[in-house]
């Protein structure tokens, strides 16, 4: 009995000993990089590049949209009241007052005025929305993230569209602006001078048009079938361009407008310059200038500065402000 229990014990010992370590040496715990080592680097190149967002949405009825002003200036608004019919023409609604001239903005055929967006005689800026309109009919809206608001310009190019287990793929035709709508108001209706026609729809704008999140509004071919509700996936080109400077978008901080990256010198030694930059289709991004094109560039680019340190003593009580005084 004896001798089965040593000879049970000599493989456990065995694996004992087979992961010790050689007398004199210690483990060693692998450490991470320091946040401002350059791990990579890459060199600008040139491609065409095109700005295409890919959106879920849904087929609705009857969905407001925004149109905007064609001008910066002053917006005078029409006596008109909202007549709960689609427009059989053109509805001149407001007009934008620049320099003495006057800009129409117009309630575009088969849409419904909705409501106002800017108080009479206020300056607005353009390409901002100013009148809320009600699509008459079936149309596709899709909800945008703000991670894609800035990828976003004042026009669109293209939007392609495919049903969920239905038709496509369709040119969409986009309606008004994409942005996001505050509430719209009516004008109040004019007080009655005699015996109102029952005929006549009394004020049926009613409180004005709903507020909206970022959303994109567009239409199907008359030849495709639409049911409400039904999911829709769309791309929307807004933007193309061809041979421009582009970067790995790891490389440069901001995403929009302007930005910074990090040149990186023989001695592996990190300079953060200013660049403007242009369109991205999310791997990319264009350099439009501060860049010539033969430079180094680090990845990851530059990091955010840290935010300043809490005052921990009470101080004024604003947060995140730092306490100043004699």
């Amino acid at each position: 009995m004896g001798r089965r229990r040593l000879l049970a014990l000599v493989p456990a010992l065995a694996i004992v000993t087979g992961c010790s370590l050689p007398s004199g040496e210690e483990a060693q715990t692998p450490t991470l990089e320091a946040p401002d080592t350059v791990l990579t680097t890459v060199q600008p190149t040139r491609q065409d590049l095109t700005n295409a967002i890919s959106l879920t949405g849904k087929v609705s009825i009857d969905p407001v949209f925004g149109i905007v002003s064609p001008v910066s200036g002053e917006i005078r608004w029409a006596s008109r009241q909202p007549t709960g019919l689609p427009a059989e023409e053109e509805l001149w609604v407001a007009s934008i007052w620049k320099d003495g001239e006057p800009h129409a903005v117009n309630v575009p055929i088969g849409a419904i005025y909705a409501g106002r967006l800017a108080a009479d005689k206020t300056k607005v800026t353009e390409g901002m929305p100013v009148v809320s309109a009600k699509h008459s009919g079936y149309a596709i809206v899709a909800e945008i993230s703000s991670e894609h608001a800035y990828r976003l310009t004042d026009s669109v190019e293209s939007v392609k569209a495919q049903i969920k287990n239905g038709p496509g793929p369709f040119d969409c035709k986009p309606l008004g602006a994409i942005a996001a709508l505050p509430a719209g108001t009516v004008p109040a209706a004019p007080e009655p001078t005699g015996t109102p026609d029952p005929a006549e729809p009394q004020n049926p704008g009613g409180g004005g048009s709903e507020a909206t999140g970022l959303r994109l509004v567009c239409t199907a071919p008359n030849d495709v079938k639409l049911i409400n509700g039904v999911e829709v996936t769309l791309e929307m080109v807004t933007a193309k361009a061809a041979g421009v400077l582009v970067l790995p978008v790891e490389a440069v901080a901001g995403s929009q407008g302007k930005g910074k990256v990090d040149l990186v010198d023989a001695n592996r030694q990190r300079t953060t310059v200013d660049v403007e930059l242009g369109l991205t289709d999310g791997k990319v991004v264009e350099i439009k200038s501060g860049l010539k094109g033969d430079e180094t560039v680090a990845i990851p680019g530059p990091n955010l500065p840290d935010a300043p340190p809490q005052d921990a003593g009470g101080g004024s009580g604003a947060p995140g402000l730092v306490g100043v005084g004699g």
